[in-house]
């Protein structure tokens, strides 16, 4: 491996360490912002997405709560380093997965193990784009909430030792256009290089891309030479072939929501009016 060039990663994720919001909102909105809780529950799934039921008969698991919504940590968030046969889905303690899936310094002798230079992670209880904080009640919350993760990406997870090498990316408000390139703005005079972004935000109930509507941020991250990032699953769908179909025909057929956006990217002139603006698909199935 000597031999060969380190690999630069733009397809990894991070879990989120539990203090991010507890540490990086506001003061007086850090109690209504998402926290980590140690429950002891059953997994339930309610329109395909895991919930935590709490209940004495069940496992103990690490839980984020946030606006009366608990959502565990999933073993499947965590697979590296963990033996095939192991491998699960199930809630899991963040005691339970190996510390560089939520520590800096462990991720970073990782990435030296796995011949790797740098990486670009995604989100994971926010979400792919930040699903999570599109789908609050609270708008004034959630904004104060995108923006505590930016900060924490771009100076903390991304800072000190792991400048250079943890590649930031942060996430938008997605509900209002005009706050999301702001917020694109204000995260690129920090050091910020590129934004997560839904492959298909019609499947989140937003405007197309073909719409019009999102063209002050495709402005602000051509300006400031902000990629934009769609990683597929951040329309919150997956393809399926029938409501009885095993996983396994979700996993053949993942790659669809890439070729989807690519297609759809391609064909909505975008690139023409914005000519300095560049996007990325991740885990498109090459």
């Amino acid at each position: 491996m000597t031999d060969y060039p380190r690999l630069i990663s733009v397809d990894d994720h991070v879990l989120e360490p539990g203090h991010v919001w507890q540490r990086w909102l506001p003061t007086a909105l850090r109690a209504e912002g998402p926290r980590l809780e140690r429950q002891r529950g059953v997994l339930r799934h309610r329109r395909r997405r895991p919930y935590f039921d709490q209940s004495d008969d069940g496992d103990w698991a690490d839980v984020w709560v946030y606006e009366g919504k608990a959502m565990p940590l999933l073993g499947g968030l965590a697979l590296a380093g963990t033996d095939r046969k192991e491998a699960n889905t199930e809630p899991i303690l963040y005691d339970d997965i190996r510390p560089g899936a939520c520590e800096q310094s462990a991720r970073l002798v990782d990435m030296d193990a796995n011949h790797t230079e740098a990486g670009l992670c995604f989100p994971s209880f926010p979400r792919f784009c930040g699903q999570t904080f599109l789908e609050a009640a609270d708008k004034d919350l959630a904004l104060a909430c995108v923006r505590a993760y930016n900060d924490w990406m771009i100076e903390e997870w991304c800072g000190g030792a792991g400048r250079g090498r943890l590649l930031p990316m942060t996430l938008i408000p997605l509900w209002d256009v005009e706050l999301a390139a702001a917020e694109v703005r204000r995260c690129a005079a920090k050091g910020n290089t590129s934004i997560a972004f839904s492959e298909s935000p019609p499947a989140l109930d937003l405007p197309s891309i073909h719409s019009g509507y999102w063209d002050p941020l495709w402005q602000a991250c051509g300006d400031t030479q902000t990629v934009v990032n769609c990683h597929i699953g951040s329309s919150s769908t997956f393809p399926r072939t029938g409501p009885d179909s095993p996983l396994l025909t979700t996993f053949a057929l993942v790659h669809e929501g890439a070729q989807r956006c690519l297609v759809d990217w391609l064909c909505s002139g975008i690139f023409d009016r914005y000519d300095t603006l560049k996007m990325a698909l991740s885990e498109g199935g090459a």
